[in-house]
């Protein structure tokens, strides 16, 4: 089997997670995090809507990873994410993560928000 390195030239790809923390583009961040047009954007969590909102016109698609398991955003969050242009996708952090990479190395506009999970992961 021939295997083909991964690259990400305009992103930063997720590493790994661990309770409370994620290693992006081999950096160690810990709590939330924001990961859109190749930076890493303060965010506070679900809550914290206006970088959220800001990604309209920067990106084609958010997943948003919700921690260990799926859960529904708060306050109609997706709905105005989605009238403002942008695609959600919710689902548990890591496969957030994971599928934030696979469409980060196919080049698309793609930003990742990410909640801390809170049990081992690799």
């Amino acid at each position: 089997m021939r295997l083909k390195e991964i690259r990400y030239p305009d992103g930063l790809p997720v590493d790994g997670y661990g309770p409370g923390f994620f290693r992006i583009a081999g950096e160690l961040c810990e709590g939330p995090v924001l990961i859109a047009a190749g930076a890493l954007v303060p965010w506070a969590g679900l809550e914290d809507e206006t970088p959220l909102t800001a990604l309209a016109g920067r990106v084609d698609l958010v997943l948003v990873g919700t921690g260990d398991v799926i859960a529904p955003l708060p306050n109609r969050l997706q709905a105005r994410l989605e009238a403002d242009g942008l695609g959600v996708e919710i689902m548990a952090s890591p496969s957030a993560a994971r599928t934030y990479n696979v469409l980060l190395s196919e080049g698309r506009h793609v930003a990742v928000a990410l909640l801390p999970v809170t049990r081992a992961g690799r």
